[in-house]
């Protein structure tokens, strides 16, 4: 194996992880709850399109097919925020768990473009490094958008956990006074005796 079949084998596991994900951000836009998230989401799977376009051009240039390797790893990505939509949580609180997963995906796709930016530049492919920059450019700016959400969405998920908390302690006082009443009865009437 050459250094070129390396760099072969991660454009393929590349093109394999961006199919996986023109799959998954319109399930991932629609299980937000957050507008931002959901355009976030929405914009990312149009740039994702462009990137699988844009990862043929750079096998047309190396006279190579796209296909031939299955990224195992974005495929458990995928399934962790697959998990994510499908838990209980609502609101605030399931848009965090989303954003944490589309976090890990943003990263691995950076990861995995530096390496074939890397290997490409050792192999003087200087269109096919200006091609992958510009993808790791747009994966780095994804990225940014969705750690932009972060806080505002942590704030939220605070604020709607003391809400429940609240509630939980008016129910209960609520129980308290029920359980106390017939007693407080009990021991005015033992008093007049």
């Amino acid at each position: 194996m050459s250094l070129r079949d390396v760099l072969v084998d991660e454009l393929r596991d590349l093109y394999s992880a961006e199919n996986q994900l023109v799959k998954a951000l319109p399930k991932m836009a629609k299980g937000s709850s957050s507008p931002d998230l959901k355009t976030i989401f929405t914009t990312h799977l149009e740039e994702t399109k462009g990137q699988v376009e844009r990862l043929k051009q750079i096998f047309q240039q190396l006279e190579e097919k796209p296909t031939g390797e299955f990224c195992k790893g974005m495929e458990g990505l995928v399934a962790e925020g697959q998990e994510q939509l499908e838990n209980d949580d609502e609101g605030a609180l399931k848009d965090v768990a989303i954003l944490g997963a589309a976090l890990r995906v943003e990263h691995y796709e950076i990861a995995g473009y530096t390496a074939a930016i890397a290997i490409a530049r050792q192999l003087g492919e200087d269109e096919v490094v200006s091609l992958l920059t510009e993808t790791l450019n747009e994966e780095q700016q994804a990225s940014e958008k969705v750690l932009s959400q972060a806080e505002p969405l942590f704030e939220e998920a605070s604020a709607d956990e003391e809400e429940e908390d609240d509630e939980e302690l008016d129910d209960e006082e609520e129980d308290v006074e029920v359980v106390a009443a017939p007693k407080a009865k009990k021991k005015a009437a033992t008093a007049k005796r």
